[in-house]
């Protein structure tokens, strides 16, 4: 489990794509601290498990069911990612509950700033879309966000100036693919409604 706190922005070393597994090779920095082989890290909104540590490099697989259902395959060689290593119990928790498990793949519409004020326009499914309130939670390449407003088919967020420095997404072009993962209290509230009626 992991908070939507980005702790690092790493850098894509390496990818291989194998026609199964997709390696991925990340100057980790600071967040390959403490990492042990089978850690579970917070790798641009996918939970990914530590294959290989080689001083602030670390490995990881994607199988074909993280490739098919992310944005993970289409990172390459000097992409920055964000990362966040697995919450610790006896931690603070800020952020919301990330698992780490998308639930679908967004698209940049647009990032208009004003000044200090940015915000995020992105496309999405609309089953995706159901799953999202006003003022609720989202994460988009796991960073743990407020939702602005929702229409279907898409969504806003707002980012302060921290969350432009601190992450890849004002760096962002239109069209842009975007790992996206909704509040999992929402999802079984959703779930649990949709048996009921």
């Amino acid at each position: 489990m992991f908070t939507g706190i980005v702790e690092h922005v790493g850098s894509i070393v390496r990818v291989e794509v194998g026609p199964d597994v997709a390696r991925l090779e990340v100057d980790a920095g600071p967040v390959s601290h403490g990492v042990h082989l089978g850690d579970s890290v917070l790798v641009h909104g996918a939970c990914l498990t530590v294959t290989a540590i080689d001083a602030e490099r670390l490995s990881f697989d994607a199988v074909r069911e993280t490739l098919d259902k992310t944005a993970i395959g289409a990172l390459e060689k000097g992409d920055g990612v964000h990362l966040e290593r697995a919450m610790r119990a006896d931690g603070r928790f800020d952020g919301h509950i990330v698992q780490g498990h998308v639930d679908g793949l967004g698209r940049v519409r647009a990032l208009e700033q004003d000044g200090k004020d940015a915000r995020l326009s992105v496309d999405c499914p609309a089953e995706f879309a159901e799953l999202l309130v006003d003022k609720g939670s989202v994460a988009i390449d796991g960073v743990s966000l407020t939702v602005v407003d929702v229409e279907p088919g898409g969504f806003h967020v707002a980012l302060i100036p921290h969350t432009l420095a601190q992450t890849t997404l004002g760096q962002r072009a239109p069209g842009s693919p975007l790992n996206l993962e909704a509040d999992v209290l929402g999802k079984y509230v959703k779930r649990y409604l949709d048996r009921v009626r």
